[in-house]
């Protein structure tokens, strides 16, 4: 095998490396943020814990099933206060930027506009939208 027929496996082999990596950089990241922003079911959330419970305190089955309803209500409780907290959070920021609008020029509104547009896009599809509260008309 002459010189340069081995620096072109070596290229080759490199360059399949590299093209790995960065595929598996990509997935990895793509399961990531879907792991760490997404709010997991109440379902997971109570079987989490039952397991957990489970294999700490050496629970017995029929323990288990006493305990299941106890926790499948702290799980939906504990869904609840997010998605609340979620609320509360994007009307915060949603008031803030409402109210500094009136501070900033007509470039700044814009880019302000566009933070929010890139945020939205950012959200959408990761984390479950629920709809708004019924708000009735205001007279």
């Amino acid at each position: 095998m002459n010189r340069a027929l081995q620096w072109k496996l070596i290229a080759g082999f490199l360059l399949v490396f590299l093209a790995g990596g960065v595929t598996g950089a990509f997935v990895g990241a793509a399961h990531a943020r879907h792991f760490f922003f997404m709010a997991p079911r109440p379902a997971v959330i109570s079987e989490r814990m039952r397991e957990r419970l489970q294999r700490e305190l050496s629970l017995t089955p029929e323990q288990v099933a006493k305990i299941s309803p106890t926790l499948d209500k702290a799980a939906a409780q504990l869904h609840e206060v997010r998605r609340d907290t979620g609320r509360r959070v994007h009307e915060i920021i949603a008031e803030t930027h409402q109210q500094m609008a009136g501070i900033l020029t007509d470039e700044q509104r814009r880019k302000l506009e566009q933070i929010e547009d890139r945020h939205r896009r950012w959200h959408h599809g990761h984390v479950p939208h629920e709809s708004p509260p019924e708000q009735s008309p205001t007279p």
